[in-house]
């Protein structure tokens, strides 16, 4: 499963590894080192679009109708195949994203415990009976498959995120158009390649690869496709939303800007370790990275002080190097993103440390930045309110827990927030008083259980139906009350 230069990946539409219509492909470049090309993909066209949504349409009545057991057979076959070769697909996973090695093999493994997950519980996502006064009557709830949908996911977790989308809706009874990230789009490839091999009979599965702006309309406006799980952009998110009819479903998990709160009786070592592995570990490039550091006034000066001493000793450069603590950013696009705003927070804060596109030992070949840490940063600054996606942690001093909250809540977003604290009482009110789909306490904002719902309020999600866990199988079924007279 090594890559070369020259390898070349292909559509999978309607049971066929093709080529685009267009003859045009673009190039997957690993962020370590962008002389290394990780792979050549389809620059697809809406023509190559309109065929995926037709073979993923004309497929849906057989799969709807293959027994449940046998959609669980080909997942646990699927997660075989990952399993089997999860080295090898880590070492693709850090090439073209930058995460560390043992990162990208702890994701490939994520992923088959996730299909491996929706094969069993699938399997027990039924209907129910109602109790009524009849006894010629039978009242029930049948569940059943929406169609196709479309499956859109994002660079930075470019197995796992696609995975805990596509395995619900498959072992529903619908069918998938997928589109990766194109910016890391072989992860991807060998999700589908593993799901082909597990037996998905053809036009189940439909992967496609290409621009979001070509592609985009097709795989999320056609009349067929019934429902669309997203992940990404807050901004994307919102114009797919506001573009798809009415009838279509949407799953929107967007963006974020996730605090972690330090009380005064806070461990103050285990805080730092919160920071560090929150906002630092997959170079702050996660939806749930923790962006934001509310400290208690009191202790601001001494959680500072740990916390910069740590993020100086930092290893910074190749995930495929062992040992590695922050590898590179994983596109130019984002590092420009991440040096524009350092560079907004220098006029707005005071920057303690890091924030320096780095170039020494090779690493101007790659998209490198020092970890940053800014203090004196106030409400209403940009890097306290904007996504930035990357390495860069905001310092904002609090008077005490209600003036944490606050400023904490006082964000557009509500993905994920994290406390620190030994107060039983700041235990027992943070969940109630954070406005967050996901609720951390004396834990780190990254991470979700596969068997958990995720997913965020305000602007972070359409709030509307919960990705993992149980809930996950809830977007992809639509259920009718049947009256059964004898």
């Amino acid at each position: 499963m090594t890559v070369g230069q020259q390898d070349e990946f292909l559509n999978y539409i309607d049971g066929e590894w093709t080529r685009s219509r267009t003859g045009r492909t673009f190039d997957n470049v690993n962020p370590a080192d962008t002389g290394d090309i990780v792979g050549r993909f389809q620059a697809s066209s809406a023509e190559d679009a309109r065929a995926a949504v037709a073979a993923a349409a004309a497929a849906f009545q057989a799969w709807k109708r293959t027994p449940i057991s046998r959609r669980a057979a080909i997942l646990n076959r699927a997660a075989d195949h990952l399993e089997a070769n999860a080295e090898a697909i880590a070492g693709e996973l850090t090439r073209e994203e930058g995460k560390p090695l043992n990162l990208s093999k702890d994701e490939v493994l994520r992923s088959a415990q996730t299909l491996r997950f929706y094969a069993v519980e699938g399997q027990t996502f039924g209907g129910e009976t109602f109790p009524q006064d009849d006894p010629e009557m039978l009242v029930y709830m049948l569940r059943e498959p929406l169609g196709v949908v479309t499956v859109i996911s994002p660079w930075n977790f470019p197995v796992s995120i696609p995975a805990r989308k596509i395995a619900p809706a498959l072992i529903t009874g619908n069918t998938v158009v997928f589109k990766p990230s194109s910016d890391a789009p072989l992860s991807g490839y060998r999700l589908a390649e593993a799901l082909v091999k597990g037996g998905l009979p053809k036009g189940v599965l439909n992967f496609i690869t290409g621009s979001a702006g070509e592609i985009g309309p097709t795989i999320t406006e056609s009349a067929p496709v019934r429902a669309i799980s997203f992940t990404g952009s807050t901004r994307a998110g919102e114009q797919i939303h506001r573009a798809v009819p009415m009838t279509t479903r949407t799953q929107m998990e967007l963006g974020g800007k996730n605090p972690l709160i330090v009380m005064e009786d806070a461990d103050l070592d285990k805080a730092v370790d919160l920071t560090i592995k929150g906002g630092f570990s997959l170079s702050g490039q996660a939806c749930t990275g923790t962006s934001r550091v509310l400290v208690v006034s009191s202790v601001r000066a001494a959680y500072t002080e740990r916390l910069l001493a740590r993020v100086k000793a930092l290893k910074i450069g190749s995930g495929m190097t062992p040992g590695m603590d922050v590898g590179p950013l994983a596109t130019r696009r984002q590092l420009e993103t991440v040096l524009g705003y350092i560079d907004v927070g220098k006029r707005e804060a005071t920057l303690l440390c890091g924030g320096e596109r780095l170039t020494a030992d090779g690493m101007d070949k790659g998209f490198y930045v020092s970890p940053a840490v800014f203090t004196d940063v106030m409400q209403g600054m940009r890097i306290a309110t904007e996504e930035i996606f990357g390495p860069v942690i905001a310092i904002i001093e609090c008077a005490d827990y209600a003036d944490a909250i606050a400023k904490a809540n006082d964000t557009d977003y509500g993905l994920s927030a994290a406390i620190v604290t030994s107060n039983p009482r700041h235990i027992q009110q943070f969940a109630a008083d954070i406005e967050s789909g996901t609720v951390k306490i004396n834990r780190t904002t990254t991470g979700n259980l596969v068997n958990a719902p995720f997913g965020g309020l305000k602007r972070s999600s359409t709030s509307t139906f919960r990705e993992s866990g149980r809930a996950g199988l809830e977007f992809y079924t639509q259920t009718k009350t049947v009256y059964r007279g004898c």
